[in-house]
């Protein structure tokens, strides 16, 4: 008889749920993969039974996923996670590694390399993909200064939060007493230093780095 190995899948979109779904199971990973959109669902789940593998968005709905998996580390601490996420951003997963994560994924990186990192982490060993390993121990030469941001002005800074939040460019104008263009600039120069190129994934970005609290 067939051993029962069972995966859950957390993510808020369904297209990526559905196409990791698929792929475990096309590739006989798993006998059973779960699907769940938000934390409270994934800790439910965690909960109800035990699991063979989570993998866990980074930035599920109003929750940082490094809270979400503290509370599945708590509920079931021998249970391997694979933290998947949008940036490759040394501090993230840095914060997830010692949150007890068993490895993490950037969403760029291609079907083949998710099967490595499943496998591996399923070995019982931490996975991190080369170039994030690559920026993880550049650490020495580029200095101690944390995540990208940390290294933006402060008018920067200022301007990005008021962009995630929502802000017109001309409402932040007013409101810092500078030109539409004098905004725009700085827009342009933030994203730029972000490696970010719409207004979505600097939301996305002040969310994973908790800048809106």
């Amino acid at each position: 008889m067939r051993k029962i190995r069972k995966c859950l899948v957390a993510d808020d979109h369904l297209i990526v749920r559905e196409g990791i779904r698929h792929l475990l199971l096309q590739k006989g990973l798993f006998t059973a993969v779960a699907e769940a959109d938000h934390a409270a669902a994934v800790l439910a789940a965690v909960r109800r039974e035990p699991w063979h593998l989570l993998m866990l968005d980074m930035a599920l709905p109003g929750t940082h996923g490094v809270d979400v998996l503290k509370e599945v580390k708590r509920l079931r601490p021998p249970l391997p996670v694979l933290m998947v996420s949008l940036y490759p951003e040394r501090e993230l997963a840095r914060e997830a590694f010692q949150a007890g994560a068993s490895g993490y994924l950037t969403k760029d990186r291609a079907p083949a390399e998710l099967l490595v990192a499943v496998r591996q982490v399923l070995a019982g060993r931490r996975y991190v993909g080369a170039a994030l390993a690559d920026q993880m121990t550049m650490v020495a030469t580029v200095g101690r200064s944390g995540a990208v941001h940390r290294r933006l002005s402060e008018r920067e800074l200022k301007v990005l939060r008021l962009l995630a939040r929502g802000r017109t460019v001309s409402r932040i104008a007013d409101d810092m007493a500078l030109s539409v263009k004098t905004v725009n600039a700085c827009r342009t120069r933030l994203l730029g230093k972000l490696n970010l190129r719409t207004r979505g994934e600097l939301v996305r970005y002040a969310t994973d780095h908790r800048l809106l609290a």
